[in-house]
């Protein structure tokens, strides 16, 4: 009897450690296609994304770069490199020149093609990303309080 309680034991422990490699490989696949990684013009120059990689890019909109029509085009710099950004929507309301902002999409040809834009808050917010790429150039300037 004792026998059998030690076998079924075993193989109670290893039927749970089988489900909790399946449910991490399973996670693992979904995580796949959905994360997406942060990265400043700088990184993007100095590491070109490879085709069809979906990413997010993160800086300043440049002064006098917008274009506004039914296609926004725009640059996102870091003040080190800069990056020609296009985008088909409607653009946040706090959206505007010389202010962070991140957006999601793909590089096609040197040219960034956005399927989301994120702005910012209000005007001491900066996105952590962001803040982090500006300090790694040497950029960042704390806001006074």
């Amino acid at each position: 009897m004792a026998g059998l309680k030690k076998k079924r034991r075993i193989q109670m422990v290893v039927s749970g450690l089988v489900l909790m490699a399946v449910a991490a490989v399973l996670m693992g696949v979904a995580f796949k296609d959905g994360i997406e990684f942060f990265r400043s013009p700088t990184q993007v120059v100095e590491e070109m994304p490879g085709p069809n990689e979906r990413f997010r890019l993160g800086g300043l909109v440049k002064e006098g770069s917008w274009v506004k029509g039914d296609v926004h085009r725009f640059i996102i710099t870091d003040t080190n490199r800069d990056i020609p950004v296009v985008y088909k929507g409607i653009l946040p309301d706090l959206f505007s020149e010389g202010e962070g902002s991140i957006v999601t999409g793909t590089l096609v040809n040197g040219e960034f093609i956005a399927s989301e834009v994120l702005a910012k808050h209000d005007e001491e917010y900066m996105p952590a990303e962001v803040i982090d790429a500006l300090k790694e150039q040497g950029v960042y300037v704390e806001p006074s309080t």
